[in-house]
């Protein structure tokens, strides 16, 4: 089965809606801050707390778990004076990238080989 301009159009599409979210998550101290958030409790976990797990200022933490946030990639609740962040695997735009390269992977297939061996 060929590949179709309608194949290739939804992957452009599909590279648009994520361009937030890699945008986000190419930059070094977010992937850090990800994977940080991995070892919180599920409740969230406030800017202070993070700042000190990860020896990374309160302002940083701040401005990087924001970009974060707008990108959909994590989650703030409000309680009182304080916010927590946190993961919600249900509604992430993390699927959207999982989408997206399984996408590629199955029109990849349908690509000649073109190795030369």
């Amino acid at each position: 089965m060929k590949n179709t301009i309608q194949d290739i159009e939804r992957i452009k599409k599909e590279f648009q809606s994520c361009q937030k979210t890699f945008a986000a998550l190419g930059d070094e101290t977010r992937q850090y801050l990800l994977c940080a958030l991995l070892c919180c409790e599920c409740k969230g976990s406030r800017v202070l707390d993070i700042a000190e797990k990860t020896n990374l200022s309160r302002p940083a933490v701040s401005h990087h778990m924001q970009i974060l946030k707008n990108a959909g990639i994590v989650k703030a609740r409000k309680e009182g004076t304080f916010i927590y962040y946190y993961l919600d695997p249900e509604e992430s735009e993390i699927q959207k990238i999982i989408d997206l390269f399984s996408d590629i992977q199955r029109i990849m297939k349908n690509v000649p080989d073109r190795s030369g061996e």
